[in-house]
């Protein structure tokens, strides 16, 4: 039998992600349910609700990953794409939980051991996609990823829904442009993209109940993010935390001034 590859560092914050979409799906009016998040936390032996009372930026995070899950979804299943791709998806389980129009793919792409625990909790809990699913083992820091997608069965030259969730303040600036580049050549034109807008430095609370996460943090494009999207052929509308909070009835100050940005591709992909 062959050993389960641990998850990486980055990797294992998609735990904190499911253990939130838990607590959200169960309670009273949440805002999506995610039928398989539990399953998630308790195959990782780790309990749902946290062991130390939640600091004020572990308080933050909390209610905008609640938000911008159903933001997302929202953008996704109406996207008018019929290819989707999730980049870093983690735990996400969209596939087998929102309303998908007849028709769509939807490509997933993490890491190997990311596949392996989430493809034993699926099968164990008899979870079935309700679209066209192809995951795609791959290294996103690498620039094979591209060819993998691709030789999935991905079509560069279809609209294509992209989601970049909560992955690009683990990269450096560097890493985040390469990666968005990447993006770029990939979409034609009226494709979409939904990823976070990003947040000052200066802006971060010392909070030692969420320290193993923020010190993974590198940073991403940062506030600069829209501006960098809007030079490289995209159309970017962004999206204040508190706007999206009122909207969903969830009222919030936004003294970060974080929030979620979408994105229409208007220039053609590169060659």
């Amino acid at each position: 039998m062959t050993t389960p590859q641990p998850l990486s560092a980055v990797s294992k914050t998609a735990l904190a992600v499911a253990r939130v979409r838990a607590l959200e799906s169960a309670a009273g009016s949440p805002l999506f349910t995610d039928p398989y998040a539990a399953a998630f936390v308790a195959a990782s032996d780790e309990p749902i609700r946290p062991q130390h009372r939640p600091g004020p930026l572990a308080t933050a995070l909390m209610r905008q990953t609640v938000l911008r899950t159903r933001f997302y979804d929202d953008r996704l299943v109406g996207s008018g794409c019929d290819q989707v791709v999730v980049l870093a998806a983690g735990l996400d389980t969209r596939a087998y939980r929102l309303p998908w129009p007849a028709g769509v793919r939807l490509y997933e792409l993490d890491l190997p051991p990311v596949f392996a625990f989430k493809h034993r909790v699926l099968a164990a809990e008899g979870a079935a996609p309700r679209c066209e699913r192809t995951a795609v083992p791959a290294d996103l820091l690498t620039p094979g990823w591209a060819d993998r997608l691709v030789g999935a069965g991905f079509d560069p030259a279809r609209p294509t829904a992209w989601l970049i969730e909560g992955l690009l303040v683990y990269l450096t600036a560097e890493e985040a442009a390469t990666l968005l580049t990447t993006v770029g050549e990939l979409s034609a034109p009226a494709s979409r993209l939904a990823l976070e807008r990003g947040r000052s430095g200066k802006t971060v609370v010392d909070d030692p109940s969420v320290a193993h996460i923020t010190s993974l943090w590198k940073g991403g494009l940062g506030t600069g993010t829209a501006g960098w999207l809007a030079a490289h052929g995209w159309s970017t509308e962004e999206h204040p935390l508190h706007a999206v909070a009122a909207h969903y009835g969830r009222p919030m100050a936004n003294p970060s001034g974080t929030g979620f940005i979408t994105a229409l591709r208007t220039a053609p992909s590169a060659p």
